[in-house]
């Protein structure tokens, strides 16, 4: 009896550890949820496989095999590869609703998107490198969000200012490389740049993240004061590598 109630829980943990990601809103909540889920169903299983050798063993390898992007040896990141990994992943999203709180396919808000794109750009990297610094960075990032106001306040020194500001309409572009993040000074919004004066954000005016031409595209953001910032492990990169023809 007791083995077919564990059963229930695990099964039900597993599907937790699914459905839980769907919901595309980013909370606290439902991260505790879904890691709740993750230690049910490991729980369960442990408990229900213990007597068979080969599944006591594959349970008892699995929190090491959790753990050890944890304890990787905290290597370089090419900052270039990572961001460009990092804003071809906000394309990806280029159509997607806008969703208030959304960091997800399903429904983005405008700091979800430079947020969860670059997130997943680390983890890429990770796995791509074997790196622990980029492991780490993307579990931070994962579990501590920033918004709008936030990423423009240097927030647990994700982002570092550059010091260009005034509106996106008239501004010089001539420092900002693609992936760097402008917010408004009133904090409620953010944008980033994705080069030759194309600038993607998740709108709530449009509805969904559009890729717009600064200069020519009538944006009511465009006009807002900003400023401007780059993620901090984008920093190295130097300004003026990436500045297209009239920038």
């Amino acid at each position: 009896m007791w083995r077919r109630l564990i059963l229930i829980l695990t099964l039900g943990a597993i599907a937790g550890i699914f459905v839980i990601p769907l919901n595309p809103v980013n909370s606290k909540i439902l991260k505790l949820a879904f890691l709740g889920c993750i230690v049910g169903a490991w729980t369960g299983f442990t408990i229900l496989g213990w007597k068979r050798k080969p599944l006591r063993v594959v349970a008892l390898m699995l929190p090491f095999i959790v753990v050890l992007p944890l304890i990787l040896p905290s290597g370089e990141i090419d900052p270039e590869e990572l961001r460009q990994d990092y804003v071809r992943r906000m394309s990806e999203f280029e159509g997607t609703k806008y969703f208030w709180g959304g960091e997800s396919s399903r429904g983005i808000d405008c700091s979800g998107l430079p947020r969860r794109a670059f997130r997943d750009a680390l983890l890429a990297y990770g796995i791509k490198h074997f790196n622990g610094r980029a492991f780490r960075a993307y579990i931070e990032q994962w579990w501590f969000d920033a918004s709008a106001k936030a990423l423009g306040e240097g927030y647990r020194s994700y982002t570092n200012p550059i010091g260009t500001g005034g509106t996106i309409q008239k501004m010089d572009y001539a420092s900002l490389v693609p992936g760097d993040l402008a917010v408004t000074t009133s904090g409620i919004h953010v944008l980033a740049y994705a080069g030759d004066g194309q600038w993607i954000q998740a709108d709530p005016g449009i509805g969904a993240v559009a890729t717009l031409d600064g200069r020519t595209d009538d944006n009511g953001w465009f006009g807002a004061p900003v400023t401007t910032h780059r993620w901090q492990l984008l920093a190295q990169h130097k300004d003026n590598s990436e500045s297209g023809p009239g920038e």
